[in-house]
Formats: structure tokens, C-alpha cells, sequence
């Protein structure tokens, strides 16, 4: 029998209860030492004075963003409330919104919704590097106005809720920005309240409605085109003289294909017919691709890519590395080169905007003088043409300018 030594009950319990005593003590005393004192109530803010900003147009019960109401001494209204926002007043490049959009339901073509995407994407890349606003619209702010007189009544409502811009830069859905570095020339058009792509011999002695292009434009934020916006406006479907307008705009323009009104054509007719009033301050931009037709354009990416990068490898400070916000010197540096052909690109400069007028990317009814394979090939090549020249500053590129997939990493020396 194992012999063992057994402590009595009391002499167990009492070490201890008198060693967990002192352990809650030392742990209380360390408590009181670490607790967190408890939060500060939290201040009354109604107790606050609120400073509310001063009455603008804006508090104007009359004010509306559409067409049917006119916008009156918008000049004056806007440089007050420039005013009483003095950071969008200070000296530096002009401020710009681009403004496009498309149609508010799902595309019938099968690659539409793709294709409006990636359209999209072209022209918020181009915003962020420039520093552009950019809204994209995708409902009928007018149902009456629809097909391309819908984007009237989004641009008088973009000036309205953008007064700190100076310009509004209406974008097709359709057009492909190609050239990311070209920066717009907007001190060339200082003494201008309209920019779009045409030619005065075309417009002015051949009256044909495709001397001008209206789907890319430049227009000031001011009362001259509020005023133009009116009487662009009412060669629309809104206009009790819309189906009369027709008719005469071809009797004038013989060249011009379709029946009825068109904001084309309208354009033209406001410049061949009233000159006077507005052909002062508009200006037809033909020094360069303001926006370009496709079909000319499509087919010399390649030699366009090719030339570049001959340049590129020519000109190693061309092709350093830089952050993507920090590229205006280099984008500078660029147009050194590319400007009157001084580094040898022999007119295959990137053009700026291309344009596939006719293509109808989202319903698919394209125009009959090219396929519908044509079109969406085309549009794809140009969005890689530009995306290049974006996924290079992430250290990628599409080697196949017809593969939208297929990315290598970029090599630097």
C-alpha cells in the first residue's frame, strides 16, 4: 500500500484564496491605470450656425433645363456665380465637359453593347488624361427629340449644370478618339463660339450638306449659343415647321440624302442663309482631324503605328517612362516631332478623332455602302490603335492591332 502525504483541507484553501486575492488586486490596480475614459459627448450640431450660399440663378424658379424655355442673360449669371466660386476662376486651361451618350435601351446588334462600351471607355481614357470632364448620357431628356437631335437638349443642360466650363465638346457615341496626346487647340478658337469639322468651299459654293460634320463639336458656354442652341433647335422635330424644313434644306443642299430635317444640314443652312448673324464666331476646322471619316482613315493604322515606333526607336527620350498625369511634357515633346512632318512621318500623324459616321454601332443598321463586318472590325482596330497608346503607360500593348484580347508586356531601354 502506497503511503501518501495529505495536506488538511484548511491548509489547501487558504494559500489559495490569498494568492487569487492578490492577483485580482494587481489586475484591478492595473485596470484603473488602462481603462479608456469613456468619449466626450458629441457636439449639438444644431446648435451651429449654417451659412447657406448666396441666391444664384439657380434659386431662380424660373429657371429650366429645357429647350422650350429660353436661358436669358446667361453671360451675366454665370460670371456671378464664377464669382462666388472663385476656385474655377483662376488662371489655367481652359475647363472643358465632353458630353456623349447613346440610346437607353439594350442594343439589338449582337456586339452593340461591347462596342459602347469599349466607345466609352475611348472617351473617359482621353477625359482622365487631359483632364476633361466627361458625362455620358443615356436617356431622351426630349422624347420628341430623338436620333441626332437628341443631344441638343443634353448639351443646353450640360451648360447649364457645368458653368465653371468654358466649352461643352459634343462627341458622337460613334467616334473613336485615335490620337490620346493630341491636345485640343482651344487657344486657336479664342475668338470662336463654334468648332466643327468642315470646309467654306464645300458649305459656302458647293452647298453640300456634308461640307460640314456635325456629330463632333466645340461650343462656348455663353448666351450666343443659348442662342444658336433656340435656332438650331427649331429646324427639330419639336418646331411646328419641322416637316416644311425638309424640303427646303434639299432644295439648298441638293446633295443631301434624306428627306426630312437634319441637324446637318440645319447647320449649313444657318451659314450659307444666316451668316450674318452667326457665321462670325463659328469656325470650320480643316487643319486637322477634328473628327475623320472611317473609311478613309481605318486602313492606315498600321503604317501609322509602324511610323511611330521607327520615331520611338530613333528618339529614346520619346519612349521613357512616365506616370500617366505627368505626360504633359511628353505629350509637348511629341508634338515637336509629329507637327509639319519634322520627324518624318510623311503625313501619317495619328488622327485625332475617327469617325464611323454611317455605322450605327448599337441598332446595326448600318449604311449599305459597306458591310456590317466592315464596321465593327473597323471600330475595333481604331479603339486598339488608341488603347495602345493609353496601356502604355501600364506597361502594355495590343501587338495585333485586330486582337482587342491579346496584350504584351512593353519593353523599355
Amino acid at each position: 500500500m502506497a503511503l501518501t502525504h495529505e495536506i488538511p483541507p484548511k491548509t489547501k484553501i487558504t494559500p489559495f484564496i490569498g494568492g487569487a486575492l492578490v492577483a485580482f488586486f494587481l489586475i484591478w490596480s492595473f485596470r484603473s491605470f488602462t481603462i479608456t475614459p469613456p468619449p466626450p459627448p458629441l457636439p449639438n450640431f444644431t446648435q451651429t450656425p449654417t451659412r447657406h450660399d448666396p441666391t444664384t440663378f439657380y434659386d431662380d424658379p424660373e429657371l429650366s433645363y429645357s429647350m422650350s424655355t429660353p436661358v436669358r442673360n446667361w453671360d451675366e449669371k454665370r460670371t456671378q456665380w464664377l464669382n462666388l466660386h472663385p476656385y474655377f476662376s483662376k488662371p489655367g486651361p481652359a475647363r472643358v465637359v465632353m458630353v456623349t451618350g447613346s440610346q437607353p435601351d439594350p442594343c439589338k446588334n449582337p456586339v452593340g453593347d461591347n462596342l459602347l462600351l469599349r466607345l466609352f471607355k475611348n472617351k473617359v481614357d482621353y477625359g482622365r488624361i487631359h483632364g476633361y470632364d466627361v458625362f455620358y448620357n443615356n436617356v431622351l431628356l426630349d422624347p420628341k427629340m430623338r436620333g441626332y437631335w437628341a443631344k441638343y437638349p443634353v448639351i443646353r443642360a450640360a451648360m447649364l449644370a457645368h458653368p465653371e466650363a468654358e466649352w461643352v465638346w459634343w462627341v458622337d457615341s460613334d467616334a473613336v478618339i485615335t490620337d490620346m496626346d493630341f491636345d485640343l487647340p482651344l487657344d486657336k478658337y479664342k475668338e470662336f463660339n463654334l468648332v466643327v469639322h468642315g470646309w467654306p468651299n464645300l458649305v459656302f459654293k458647293k452647298k453640300s450638306w456634308t461640307g460640314l460634320n456635325a456629330g463632333v463639336f466645340l461650343i462656348r458656354n455663353c448666351q450666343w449659343s443659348m442662342d444658336l442652341l433656340d435656332r438650331w433647335a427649331s429646324f427639330g422635330p419639336t418646331s411646328p415647321d419641322y416637316v416644311k424644313w425638309g424640303p427646303i434644306l434639299k432644295s439648298i443642299f441638293t446633295d443631301k440624302l434624306y428627306p426630312e430635317s437634319d441637324d446637318q444640314t440645319a447647320l449649313a443652312y444657318l451659314l450659307v442663309k444666316e451668316g450674318r448673324k452667326w457665321g462670325e464666331k463659328v469656325y470650320l476646322e480643316s487643319d486637322y482631324y477634328f473628327e475623320g471619316y472611317w473609311v478613309e482613315i481605318v486602313g492606315k493604322l498600321d503604317m501609322v503605328s509602324d511610323s511611330y515606333r521607327k520615331l520611338e526607336k530613333r528618339v529614346r527620350t520619346l519612349r521613357r517612362r512616365h506616370a500617366e498625369k505627368g505626360g504633359g511634357g511628353y505629350r509637348a515633346l511629341w508634338e515637336e516631332y509629329v507637327k509639319d512632318n519634322v520627324g518624318g512621318l510623311k503625313g501619317l500623324r495619328r488622327p485625332f478623332v475617327t469617325h464611323f459616321t454611317g455605322c450605327q454601332p448599337c441598332n446595326g443598321d448600318h449604311n449599305p455602302m459597306y458591310s456590317g463586318d466592315e464596321c465593327w472590325e473597323g471600330m475595333s482596330k481604331a479603339l486598339n490603335f488608341a488603347d495602345n497608346q493609353v496601356l502604355r503607360n501600364f506597361g502594355f500593348f495590343h501587338p495585333d492591332l485586330h486582337n482587342s484580347s491579346l496584350v504584351h508586356p512593353l519593353s523599355f531601354d
